[in-house]
């Protein structure tokens, strides 16, 4: 007869819990290893109390992974609490590991050295598909749908949640086909030619923000040579509509 799969992760509470240790060596072992053993109306499992420091959490359920291996179980670790796979230390987010993984994007546009190297941090939040941006907007309508399926009174809730994923749409729109621009931030060579070239008569910021702002266009050039043109700043952007739901 096969042994048992056991199962030791983390729970949302911060303890550390194993599962499928029914037989008693398997139970023995994690005592042993350190865990209590709990015994109710959910069944057999053992636990590291969530007082436990996280150093002494990943030794604990390192060297009771190891023992139950040695004794021929199927032991689930997750790397985080694993000493063998653990680069670094347990992440002070704990079990947000969205929020983890969104800082590490934001470690890499903050060491980004070239322009390049930002366009392809930044893919990470804008790819089409794959990127952050859009897994935050499809979560946002998934919420705003299982509230409806859940209580058809809360369309209210419901509503708020599907706005927000309209301002995420929004955010989208603005930002398609800002890859070339990214590659080309830190080339102000290449900046100071399609400046000259859009704009061969005005002198340094002014003639960059121009020669790239639709709507300083349309309010003309007096107005960016100190000639009073009103209702210019209105026109600095259009209102944004959003697109579709998708």
């Amino acid at each position: 007869m096969p042994a048992p799969s056991i199962t030791i992760t983390s729970e949302f509470s911060g303890s550390v819990v194993a599962k499928g240790a029914t037989d008693d060596l398997s139970a023995a072992l994690l005592k042993h290893a350190g865990f209590q053993q709990i015994d109710d109306w959910h069944g057999r499992r053992h636990r590291l109390p969530t007082t436990t420091p996280v150093a002494d959490k990943v030794a604990i359920a390192t060297h009771a992974a190891e023992m139950l291996r040695a004794a021929h179980y199927s032991v689930d670790l997750p790397s985080s609490l694993d000493m063998a796979r653990m680069g670094t230390p347990a992440h002070p987010l704990g079990p947000y590991a969205a929020g983890a993984e969104l800082l590490q994007i934001t470690d890499r546009i903050r060491s980004a050295e070239n322009g390049a190297d930002l366009q392809r941090a930044v893919d990470h939040l804008l790819h089409p598909e794959h990127g952050a941006l859009e897994r935050v907007r499809e979560a946002l309508e998934a919420a705003g749908e299982q509230i409806n399926d859940l209580d058809d009174e809360a369309y209210a809730l419901a509503d708020r949640f599907g706005f927000a994923a309209e301002f995420v749409i929004s955010a989208q729109s603005e930002l398609v086909g800002s890859e070339a621009e990214l590659r080309r931030v830190s080339n102000p060579q290449q900046l100071q030619i399609e400046t000259r070239t859009h704009s061969p008569n005005l002198p340094g910021h002014r003639g960059a923000a121009l020669a790239t702002s639709p709507a300083a266009a349309k309010a003309k050039v007096p107005a960016a040579l100190g000639v009073d043109a009103p209702h210019s700043s209105a026109a600095v952007r259009p209102p944004h509509t959003p697109g579709p739901r998708r």
